[in-house]
């Protein structure tokens, strides 16, 4: 389940992310996500996901209803070899039904060599 979000990130495709109705987000510790269907809306039409352009592995862990991923986003932006990129640390809650219930995520920005 998180692997398909993270993945959206990439497609700009939410279609197939399995979010609950209810699900939220919270990103820096604001609300970015208000449903489901808004933040399926949001993977696939969202300008702030747009410039996503790729993700690097992401590094699981789990515990109870909790998963924990931690990979880094590069953007499209860049300029001689250089792009804006971020560290991220994303929560997901995802109940033994499979589908994602809340999301969390702390980012911290870096300058990426290429």
């Amino acid at each position: 389940m998180a692997q398909a979000y993270i993945d959206a990130l990439v497609s700009h495709d939410g279609a197939s992310v399995p979010f609950a109705p209810a699900c939220t987000r919270i990103e820096q510790g604001l609300k970015t996500g208000f449903s489901g269907k808004h933040l399926r809306r949001s993977l696939s039409r969202g300008p702030q996901y747009r410039m996503i352009a790729a993700t690097t592995a992401p590094e699981y862990t789990a515990a109870g209803d909790e998963v924990q991923a931690r990979y880094a986003v590069l953007t499209r932006f860049g300029l001689r070899g250089r792009r804006v990129a971020a560290r991220v640390e994303e929560t997901f809650v995802i109940p033994a039904e499979c589908r994602i219930h809340h999301i969390r995520v702390r980012f911290h920005p870096f300058i990426h060599r290429d």
